[in-house]
């Protein structure tokens, strides 16, 4: 009861920072958080959770380690007390883990043609309960079991306020990393299913989901990868899943939770590592960091080896100071070019193709170095400026609502989204980004020309590239499924706009042809 109650005392004080976080409107600072840190960290974490499980695996009996290096004690104890190892628990443990394995990634095959899921996990759990029940395994074979688990739920009372200022430094990790790795969740699910997020109502939201528990006994909350995969597969797309899945939890508190007691340990450990999958196997995005800028690479890696060594918390904070540092040595040798006027590049092509074609065009020329901490500005930014040059264009002109290209709209709500409103009927919108002052990029600037490029694609309208370099259009291949069919990346914006004005000459002659 005495460590229930010092997991509880964390709780409490790390929801109250969030809670103190959300005032301080603490949220807007995630722009540090960059995606190769998030990814090092969290993958750092989900290692010392899989470590934290070794004995549990292995069925052996290792001493509390704790401190800086944590991970390497633990591994240095299980190799020189090998012999320890029960082999019941270990080949239980790799059964158990083949099973998972195997079964999640059938689901994951035919999930379109098979109406429901197998719940393997569950079927795990009460197949050895039931086996270790009628076999005897904790006596017979000596394995650990989950034993006695209280029905119910506790009367609410404080958590013991006594031992606050001791866990003070573990509530700020659990803080941080709870909410650094739910917000990476989040952000996930909002770019998948197009909606945004709001980073202090998060703050909000797991400072109280921290606080009101602890009263409760309950250890520290945060969102998890495996869930959220779970409820990707079963296409849910509500809070109303959650509330279900509260209500079976509740079931097992009060009805099944005592007949879980012959749940053999090793199986639990593996139930838990296999729900880590998703956050280990993030291993494999060094490759495209490699690929797409090699100074991400190393960031990550640095990040990664300082959670491993020391703990999350750390690994974070040293991740978004090494990023700093970085940006700060590389900023000042980045070219400072004058903004060009739309309407001057305008006026310089229309010698060359006819007007109309430009009126279905637009030119938006990048002049800054596009990387994490500008992304949403420049975001903003495209937004803003084509919504003012249609402002004035429909002042200009109401003739024809085709001759109004509007195409970026931003969602309802009101925050940096990029959308293509509804196209021209009869023809097709373009935009053209000149590159010409992105001096350099990292991770987060590609994935933002990845996107836009996207979102126009799903919206009909064409988007063009002039004046990249060479490494930007091998990261932007190399990161998005970008059109292979029609060229998009061009020497100039006059080479551009040619190319839109053939493709429109084109498309009238294919219209003339079906007529």
């Amino acid at each position: 009861m005495q460590r229930i109650g010092v997991a509880a005392a964390v709780s409490f004080l790390g929801g109250v920072i969030q809670v103190a976080m959300f005032v301080l409107q603490l949220g807007s600072a995630t722009f540090l958080l960059t995606e190769p840190v998030i990814s090092a960290m969290t993958t750092g974490a989900a290692t010392h959770v899989v470590t934290s499980q070794v004995k549990y695996l292995l069925g052996m009996k290792i001493p509390y380690i704790s401190g800086p290096l944590t991970f390497f004690y633990i591994y240095a104890y299980v190799f020189e007390n090998i012999k320890s190892v029960r082999l019941e628990a270990l080949l239980l443990s790799l059964l158990s883990i083949t099973v998972l394995v195997l079964v999640k990634e059938l689901n994951e095959q035919f999930k379109r043609k098979i109406k429901v899921v197998l719940p393997v996990d569950l079927v795990l759990i009460i197949a050895s309960s039931f086996a270790c029940y009628c076999t005897s395994m904790e006596k017979t074979y000596g394995l650990e079991v989950v034993g006695h688990i209280p029905k119910g739920i506790p009367p609410p009372r404080a958590p013991p306020m006594h031992v606050l200022s001791a866990v003070i430094t573990e509530a700020f990790g659990v803080a941080l990393v709870g909410y650094v790795a739910s917000l990476a969740l989040a952000q996930g699910s909002a770019k998948k299913f197009k909606y945004s997020v709001d980073d202090n109502q998060e703050l909000l939201a797991h400072g109280l989901s921290n606080v009101i528990p602890s009263f409760f006994f309950c250890i520290p909350s945060a969102a998890a990868m495996g869930r959220t995969a779970v409820l990707y597969s079963t296409r849910a797309k509500t809070q109303v899943a959650c509330l279900i899945s509260c209500i079976f939890v509740l079931l097992v508190i009060y009805a099944i939770g005592p007949l879980l007691y012959w749940l053999p340990m090793c199986v639990l450990a593996s139930i838990i590592v296999v729900g880590l999958k998703g956050m280990l196997i993030q291993f494999r995005d060094l490759k495209k960091y490699w690929n797409v800028d090699k100074i991400d690479w190393g960031i990550w890696v640095s990040t990664y080896v300082f959670t491993i060594c020391f703990a999350a918390n750390v690994g974070l904070l040293f991740g978004v100071v090494c990023t700093i540092a970085i940006m700060i040595a590389r900023f000042p040798r980045a070219k400072t070019l004058s903004i060009k006027n739309i309407k001057e590049m305008e006026f310089k092509v229309k010698t060359e193709v006819d007007g109309e074609t430009l009126k279905q065009v637009k030119i938006v020329s990048i002049n800054n170095p596009l990387v994490f901490l500008n992304v949403k500005k420049f975001h903003t930014d495209l937004i803003n400026i084509i919504q003012k040059e249609n402002a004035s264009n429909l002042l200009l002109d109401d003739i024809s609502k085709c001759e109004q290209n509007t195409l970026l709209s931003p969602l309802s709500n009101g925050n940096c989204s990029e959308e293509a409103s509804q196209p021209c009927q009869n023809e097709k919108c373009s935009l053209i980004l000149d590159c010409s002052g992105l001096t350099f990029f990292d991770y987060s600037g590609v994935s933002m020309l990845v996107e836009v490029y996207m979102d126009c694609k799903n919206q009909s309208v064409d988007v063009s590239l002039a004046h990249c370099t060479a490494s930007l259009i091998k990261a932007m291949k190399y990161h998005g499924n970008l059109d292979s069919e029609k060229p998009i990346f061009f020497e100039s914006v006059s080479a551009a706009i040619s190319n839109i004005h053939s493709n429109k000459n084109l498309s009238k002659l294919s219209d003339h042809s079906e007529v």
